[in-house]
């Protein structure tokens, strides 16, 4: 990949709080903002202020806490909620139409030139009040291209700073993302957007991908959550950034605590196998793999966990072999003889196929019985 032009606007505070069951309180929103501001993230989408009074004040609060990232909040193209987000006091505003034929005539019931005239005085009513702004086509995915275009040139015109792509329900895969990015970046003059669902589960792979297309602005939620399937995730993205796309300016060590945090206060448990910050993320049990490990990582780990606030953990079961089981053996502070090793691989090994767990303390009665300790 070549060296990549992006900036993260991270938005786990309004679209990851629309994961069902999920609200976060104010004090938890602070929390995020400020670990979101550690790592570096440039943007922070703080909500959807017309909700409710007291989303309002969330918002506002964050707007106020003074971190180094601007901050976002969401508008439909109503005066309403354009008024409510310039009295929170943010940085910028995303204010956002659906676009496609099918939302619209569910959604609007007017002619599509309707609903884009009647937005694009909203993006002269935010400028009017120093707030930047982000004009976003919801649905963007299964719009119309030639529509879309007109949408993003017309917003550009009337002053709109960033133009903003959402594949609201997660249909593209990486190839189609690619070529309908480039042809909006050909079109337009301003840095376009791409916020990506995970329906399918290309969100991070199709953000990654409209990036190499040209997208400025990435879109992404702590752990992946959000509406469904949820959206693109924070963790996967500055990985493949660090890993691939030669960015290195982002604090990764702060995303296993972010990814606890928000598992905690989303109430979202993650997959063991979660990439980056699942439990499993740098568990190993295979004997082979493990031997490789203790003699250099990078064989089966292609990041460190150190890289990403993370731990390195040897599982003991089936697949255990004796070079792995002499070094856990050796970290609980024992030595074992040839025979005793070979004994307790063995237990080891029937334990992992009977799917009984073996915990640290089964580990140490083993250990111990072999050695006739009492």
């Amino acid at each position: 990949m070549k060296p990549l032009n992006v900036e993260i606007c991270d938005v786990t505070l309004r679209d990851g709080e629309q994961t069902p069951g999920v609200s976060f309180t104010c004090e938890e929103k602070q929390d995020i903002a400020q670990k979101l501001d550690a790592i570096g993230i440039e943007v922070i989408e703080a909500g959807f202020p017309t909700v409710s009074p007291y989303e309002k004040q969330c918002v506002s609060c964050i707007a106020q806490m003074g971190l180094d990232a601007s901050i976002c909040c969401l508008a439909r193209a109503r005066k309403g909620d354009v008024e409510v987000a310039i009295d929170c006091d943010v940085d910028m505003v995303s204010i956002f139409i659906a676009t496609s034929d099918l939302h619209i005539r569910h959604k609007y019931r007017k002619p599509r030139e309707q609903v884009l005239s009647g937005a694009l005085d909203m993006i002269d009513l935010a400028r009017d009040h120093g707030l930047r702004v982000r004009f976003a086509a919801e649905d963007a995915s299964r719009t119309d291209i030639s529509f879309l275009k007109e949408v993003y040139q017309s917003g550009e015109q009337r002053g709109a700073d960033l133009l903003s792509f959402a594949d609201t329900v997660g249909c593209l895969v990486p190839t189609e993302m690619y070529t309908v990015m480039s042809e909006l970046v050909s079109s337009v003059g301003r840095p376009l957007c791409v916020h990506c669902h995970n329906d399918m589960g290309c969100a991070t792979a199709n953000t990654i991908t409209g990036a190499q297309a040209g997208a400025f602005q990435l879109h992404t939620t702590v752990n992946g959550i959000g509406e469904r399937a949820g959206n693109a995730a924070l963790e996967e993205v500055l990985v493949a950034l660090r890993m691939k796309g030669g960015i290195d300016r982002y604090d990764l060590s702060h995303l296993s605590d972010l990814s606890e945090m928000v598992e905690q206060y989303s109430g979202i448990i993650l997959q063991k196998t979660k990439p980056v910050v699942g439990a499993h993320a740098f568990s190993h049990e295979s004997g082979i793999h493990i031997a490789a490990i203790l003699e250099d990582p990078q064989t089966y780990e292609y990041f460190l966990p150190d890289m990403v606030g993370g731990q390195r953990r040897f599982i003991l079961g089936k697949h255990t072999g004796k070079k792995a089981l002499e070094h856990v053996v050796a970290t609980l502070g024992y030595q074992l003889n040839e025979q005793q090793i070979c004994t307790v691989l063995d237990e080891v090994k029937e334990l992992g196929e009977s799917k009984i767990g073996i915990t640290p303390e089964t580990l140490t009665a083993l250990i111990r019985h072999v050695r006739k300790e009492k």
